[in-house]
């Protein structure tokens, strides 16, 4: 995981000297940054309860390179807050998954200012955080990734969405993000077996 978060930062660093030396713009970096409003996909074994969704936040890096007129590369890198809220007999359940995304993104241009954005994710989780709420009071527990297994450390997904530009510097942002692959393999009724979405919109500068 520690090699791809190191390749993913030098080719940011890459771009931005590029960015630096050019002086025809095909290559221009970028800072981004908005809401997520995320929540799960159940998959199999015992799940049988509501989820609702978790307002959060991404924010980061991006790179767009043109390709053709109407064509441009557009990875990032970000960091997102994922994860999902649930009402038991026994109070409110809240867990919020910290990311490193790397979307590595496709930007078609279909008109004036409007694009079209799709391509492959790989996230990296840092860490989670539970919350418990009652009548009684809160408790909470961190749970650093790199020192347990019951997550995946890196997982593979999917994005689509728009981007509106209205200026060369300034543009905002829509999209959808489904993980590919299960979080984890094994699921109960505390833990479910289940893959993150997430709906995100924001502001995106150019430079």
């Amino acid at each position: 995981m520690k090699k791809i978060l190191i390749l993913a930062l030098g080719l940011f660093v890459t771009g931005l000297t590029a960015n630096a030396q050019s002086t025809d713009s095909f290559i221009r970096l970028g800072i981004k940054g908005g809401a997520n409003f995320s929540n799960i996909i159940k998959d199999d074994g015992n799940n049988d309860f509501k989820t609702n969704y978790l307002t959060g936040f991404n924010a980061g890096l991006t790179l767009d390179i043109k390709l053709l007129e109407n064509l441009a590369f557009t990875p990032e890198l970000l960091y997102s807050t994922k994860g999902y809220k649930t009402e038991t007999v026994f109070g409110n359940f809240t867990q919020t998954t910290h990311f490193i995304d790397v979307p590595i993104l496709a930007s078609i241009k279909l008109a004036e200012g409007f694009n079209v954005v799709a391509g492959p994710q790989v996230s990296f989780l840092m860490s989670t955080n539970n919350k418990f709420e009652n009548g009684f009071g809160t408790a909470q527990q961190q749970i650093v990734e790199d020192e347990s297994d019951r997550f995946k450390k890196a997982i593979v997904a999917g994005v689509i969405g728009a981007r509106f530009d209205f200026n060369n510097k300034v543009g905002i942002f829509g999209r959808y993000a489904l993980d590919f692959q299960k979080t984890n393999e094994n699921g109960d009724r505390v833990t479910p077996e289940f893959k993150n979405q997430v709906f995100q919109v924001g502001l995106g500068l150019k430079f």
